[in-house]
């Protein structure tokens, strides 16, 4: 007797299979089984994995925390998501990362993993043992609650996480002095043109053999320099479908680090999605109250768990993007850059489905789950799926949540 049967779903070549489900694997056969969902008419896509969100909690739990953040997550479709270490106090330390697993453990709603932090004091090689995922973001260029590395802690770090074959994940900017007041002000003193540069320095800084992927790039040439280095990419929905000539001049709700372009800049980044090989969120909540402070004031981040995948599933039904390269984008990329087994509709894959009627709605900031309470891509088609399949059981089911733990995805170095 199977777990679950997913009946009557069309896989993305066309043909229409029964999918089996047992111990929270996609089996080798359908047969009989505890419950059957009937997909016909339903588009089934492997649960999403969104490698760049930050889900804040502790002294910043008014904006976001693991409950409300893994809610936002499991009801657009993503299945695991990789908590970023720049919290507050950031995951420098074996004890602060355990504890910050711990609380996952207790809280989360969907699968999660946790980097562990890049700064002149952390434990690189405890955060590694103890079961981070990736390293970083590892800031060349300061950012919201993280601070910028010079040459020496940079060459130093990566030395080392190359030395335990680790993943460094890199926040890439070159910023030039000056406060901005307008989010045209702030594109220009964090220029595309110095993503490519300060990729350039962590490449001359890096030894041999190391693991670099590339956090939320907004310039095709970085793009196409990283992939030429053996990095790997992801991009952003924001970068992809959000320009700063969408908003007033002065309005923080545009600001994030890199910042939004002009619609040139982000419709280039849209031509060059090919060479990409992960979307990722960068899910970082704010309120509403702190983002309508004076530009200056105002931080640097938006929210986007909830959104990523039905934005870019209702792009495919606009046939902007193919259901294949969504997945691979989405869900196989993500797992291939992270090592971690994929979802998906082969024996073995991890069950972890997304189900969706084919039809986009407005977003609307009432129905998302964030804490924060808004999002920047309010009245823009998406399409959210009914329900959602994780580990073979049904953990979200037309607006319910279903009480199923999400399970910790340890990196390949931890030791029980």
């Amino acid at each position: 007797m199977l777990d679950l049967v997913l009946r009557n779903v069309r896989l993305p070549s066309g043909h229409v299979v029964d999918l089996g489900v047992e111990d929270g694997l996609v089996a080798r056969a359908a047969g009989p089984a505890a419950d059957t969902i009937d997909c016909a008419g339903l588009v089934v896509l492997p649960g999403a994995i969104d490698m760049h969100v930050h889900l804040r909690g502790g002294v910043q739990a008014y904006k976001e925390d693991w409950e409300s953040g893994t809610q936002s997550a499991l009801a657009g479709g993503v299945t695991v998501v990789v908590d970023q270490p720049n919290t507050v106090p950031p995951l420098e330390t074996v004890e602060a990362f355990e504890a910050r697993v711990e609380e996952g453990r207790q809280r989360s709603r969907c699968g999660f993993g946790v980097n562990g932090a890049v700064t002149p004091g952390a434990d690189l090689e405890g955060l590694y043992a103890v079961g981070a995922l990736a390293f970083g973001e590892t800031f060349a260029a300061p950012s919201s609650y993280g601070e910028a590395l010079d040459d020496a802690h940079l060459a130093g770090a990566l030395r080392r996480i190359a030395a335990l074959d680790g993943l460094a994940t890199l926040h890439l900017e070159e910023p030039q002095p000056g406060a901005p007041a307008t989010l045209e002000e702030h594109d220009h003193l964090r220029p595309s043109a110095g993503e490519e540069r300060a990729f350039e320095r962590v490449l001359a800084l890096s030894p041999p053999g190391l693991r670099l992927h590339c956090c939320h790039l907004t310039s095709p040439p970085a793009v196409r320099r990283a992939r030429s280095a053996g990095a790997t990419v992801e991009v952003t929905p924001h970068h992809l479908l959000l320009d700063r000539e969408e908003f007033a001049p002065g309005d923080g709700r545009g600001k994030v680090n890199p910042p939004l372009r002009d619609r040139a800049g982000r419709e280039a980044l849209w031509r060059t999605l090919g060479d990409a090989d992960a979307v990722a969120s960068d899910h970082a909540p704010h309120t509403a109250e702190e983002k309508a402070r004076v530009f200056a004031e105002a931080p640097s981040g938006l929210p986007g768990v909830e959104t990523m995948l039905p934005l870019l599933l209702a792009r495919v039904l606009g046939g902007a993007l193919s259901l294949e390269r969504l997945i691979e984008l989405t869900s196989a990329g993500p797992a291939r850059i992270l090592g971690i087994s994929p979802a998906g509709f082969a024996p073995g894959d991890r069950a972890d489905f997304a189900l969706f009627r084919p039809r986009a709605e407005p977003v609307r900031a009432a129905r998302l789950h964030s804490r924060c309470g808004w999002t920047p891509y309010g009245g823009m088609p998406a399409v959210f799926p009914e329900r959602v399949v994780m580990a073979g059981e049904i953990a979200y089911d037309h607006g319910r949540f279903v009480d199923v733990p999400g399970p910790w995805v340890s990196g390949k170095g931890y030791m029980n």
